[in-house]
């Protein structure tokens, strides 16, 4: 059973936008999607731009640097489906926003 980690309220992260946070040392780019939250690993893998910081649009965050798309329900890319964005798993306890802490490691190196 894995243990979380409170990251943000969720009035932190209002629906339409995308907040970015640090959680066990990693940046972590945090959606609200119409009441839904999404994480991503917040580091754009083109050059390492701040998804977090990304305009998002639906379901889609642009990342503000060079434009690349992902989908940050399932981390893919709009362009290449095969380049896949880390993603996070969630739960919300008492309007805080939690991710598991085992799953941040597992991405560790």
């Amino acid at each position: 059973m894995s243990e979380y980690i409170c990251i943000a309220k969720t009035t932190d992260c209002p629906p339409g936008q995308g907040i970015e946070v640090v959680a066990a040392g990693r940046m972590i780019a945090l959606f609200n999607v119409d009441g839904q939250f999404f994480a991503l690993d917040g580091v754009c893998p083109h050059q390492g731009g701040p998804l977090g910081q990304g305009e998002l649009c639906g379901s889609i965050v642009t990342c503000p640097w060079h434009g690349w798309q992902f989908d940050v329900e399932d981390g893919k890319n709009q362009i290449t489906s095969t380049i896949c964005q880390p993603r996070f798993e969630l739960k919300i306890e008492e309007g805080k926003v939690m991710i598991a802490q085992s799953h941040l490691t597992d991405f560790a190196e």
